[in-house]
């Protein structure tokens, strides 16, 4: 027996799908129970690749995978939550063919739907490569916890801002110098907004917090914040408080409901957390029976993403076939959201302040006046008239009132920029 595969969209994981396949194919054959081979694709171009396409039926429209004869299962690599990926999507599983993807972006926003689809025609969607890459998260959400109420997810979900983190830390050099060289070398897009906004690690929250509550999540009502503003001084200050700051995707169960934040945090040095660094991807899960669970791995690039697109094929080749949200479509519940505001934690501000007498005075009482009190202050050396920053560190207390407390700390004539805030994780 012999499951042929169709892959849309040739690039970096395309291409490592096909030449994994090749290379591991006595391997997989053992461990999927048939041969697993490539007989058909779709890409933009017909330019020359590092690998052969020689024998393999080719389509100009990705979504003629879905009616092709010769094709047992498609294979999504085209990425985007609407378009080609979108139809091909729907299309497979209209032809009652399993759809394998790693389109985070497409889930995030439609996995709902085609879940339902896809339950209705008794079809798989299998979706390893969506989320964190080589590191098999949503196998262990949707198998190896299913016994458990989660009640945590967080994670390092993009590599791209992590690389641009570290090496901030490490080389003591700004956000758009780390940046351009993070262009130079790979890890970013030329537009790099989609990742160092937040809005790639988003995606990813909301499918790991749709698997670990079994909800559906609106993906509008994540609160998202990239690592822009994240100032090579504020880096500074971290070390010296025992922190590092990392951009962070967090699903947590609350009193209130549900709460989703993607946004740079400050992690103790000494949490699992902290010490991932570079272009590396990290998740930790809470279950009530498991306890914790940290997975560590490469979050992109060929071989970790090729090698999730595999495996995902391998347990369809044995007939393995779980639900897409790890339960029934119809059984998800609407998350309700907790609102950002209703946050609780410590946080980390930085001020941009004249130094002049009657400053600390000024920002403390209006903290005082929100309710919030200090652990923490830092101020370097003394520079009487000019600029100097003042870092407080709060004992915790609720995002709703640093937020009105920043907005009057603001509009203090000595305090020269909008106040930086990066919330502190336990």
């Amino acid at each position: 027996m012999t499951l042929r595969v169709g892959i849309a969209g040739l690039g970096t994981v395309g291409g490592g799908v096909v030449k994994l396949l090749a290379a591991q194919a006595e391997i997989i054959t053992a461990r999927a129970g048939q041969k697993i081979v490539v007989t058909a694709v779709s890409a933009r171009s017909r330019r020359e690749r590092d690998f052969s396409v020689e024998g393999l039926h080719w389509h100009d429209d990705p979504v003629a995978l879905a009616t092709d004869a010769n094709v047992d299962v498609v294979v999504e690599l085209i990425g985007g939550s609407d378009g080609p990926a979108k139809k091909l999507a729907e299309a497979a599983i209209a032809a009652g063919k399993p759809f394998v993807t790693a389109n985070k972006a497409l889930l995030a926003m439609h996995g709902a739907a085609l879940a339902a689809a896809a339950e209705a025609k008794g079809v798989a969607i299998a979706y390893e490569a969506a989320v964190a890459g080589g590191i098999p998260v949503i196998k262990v959400l949707r198998e190896g916890l299913a016994g458990n109420n989660v009640s945590r997810v967080a994670g390092i979900l993009n590599g791209t801002c992590n690389y641009i983190l570290t090496t901030m830390r490490e080389e003591g050099r700004d956000f758009s110098e780390v940046l351009a060289d993070a262009q130079k070398l790979g890890y970013a897009e030329a537009d790099p907004s989609f990742d160092v906004d937040g809005i790639d690690a988003a995606h990813k929250l909301a499918i790991l917090a749709g698997l670990a509550f079994g909800a559906r999540i609106d993906f509008a009502s994540l609160h998202i914040e990239g690592i822009r503003r994240i100032s090579d001084l504020d880096i500074s200050f971290a070390q010296e408080l025992g922190y590092r700051i990392k951009l962070l995707g967090i699903a947590e169960r609350t009193d209130a409901g549900i709460s989703l934040r993607v946004h740079p945090a400050m992690v103790p040095e000494s949490r699992p957390l902290a010490t991932v660094d570079g272009v590396f991807n990290a998740v930790q899960l809470e279950g009530d029976y498991s306890g914790s669970v940290f997975l560590r791995g490469r979050g992109a690039g060929e071989g970790p993403t090729a090698s999730a697109v595999v495996a995902d094929l391998i347990d369809i080749a044995r007939g393995i076939k779980v639900p897409v949200w790890g339960q029934k479509a119809a059984s998800l519940a609407p998350a309700i959201l907790q609102p950002m505001a209703a946050h609780e934690g410590a946080y980390f501000l930085r001020l941009m302040v004249v130094d002049q007498p009657g400053v600390l005075a000024d920002v403390t009482a209006i903290l005082r006046d929100h309710g919030i009190s200090l652990e923490s202050m830092l101020q370097h050396g003394r520079k009487p008239g000019e600029a100097v920053p003042i870092v407080l560190v709060t004992h915790e207390t609720r995002e709703e009132a640093v937020s009105a407390a920043l907005a009057g700390i603001a509009t203090l004539p000595s305090v020269l920029e909008a106040p930086a805030l990066i919330r502190i994780e336990p």
